[in-house]
């Protein structure tokens, strides 16, 4: 969950540095991460980018944790108050959240990223305007629910995201050039 708050706005490479760095100085935990000084963990989370901004989100979601009853507590919640929580924690928005409750929790709720938008939209299935939560709908309502599927739909739009639907896309080797109109030459 750690990871989560972290790759806001940054990519996972830079988020493993920074654990790395996390790691060296307290457990991955809620309880040790909070006995840092704000200015040891932002030092800490600085190839996260955003390390100030990062380091008090992390902070309020290792408090709100922990007031929850840690893991146990917050598991044992239905899964529209578990999202609730989530969302009530300072720096905890959709994304996030639901990337908690898909992986820490293997909770069936669909990751929306800026790769599923990318991709949808230039398959014209989606509007890149849309709004979150309706783009995680459809796909709930599409793919029915299932964490394993989620988790390994999720991982292969990221894929796709980074290999080929990038923002300058790589449209030639495409396998969903054929049935894309927003494939370039």
């Amino acid at each position: 969950m750690v990871g989560a708050v972290l790759t806001q706005h940054t990519a996972w490479t830079n988020v493993e540095r920074a654990l790395l760095r996390l790691r060296e100085r307290v457990a991955l935990d809620a309880a040790a991460i909070l006995t840092l000084a704000p200015d040891d963990l932002a030092e800490a989370l600085r190839p996260a980018g955003y390390f100030n901004v990062k380091a008090r989100r992390l902070a309020a979601f290792c408090a709100a944790y922990l007031t929850a009853g840690g893991f146990t507590g917050l598991d044992a919640l239905p899964t529209d108050r578990l999202r609730h929580t989530l969302l009530a924690i300072h720096g905890i928005g959709p994304e996030t959240a639901d990337d908690m409750l898909l992986y820490a929790f293997e909770r069936p709720v669909f990751v929306v990223d800026a790769y599923t938008r990318r991709i949808f939209a230039r398959l014209g299935l989606l509007d890149a305007q849309a709004d979150y939560e309706s783009i995680r709908a459809a796909f709930e309502t599409a793919l029915g629910p299932d964490a394993p599927l989620f988790k390994e739909y999720h991982a292969l739009l990221v894929r796709h995201g980074k290999e080929r639907c990038r923002i300058r896309p790589v449209c030639p080797d495409c396998p969903l050039r054929q049935d894309c109109p927003g494939a370039t030459a």
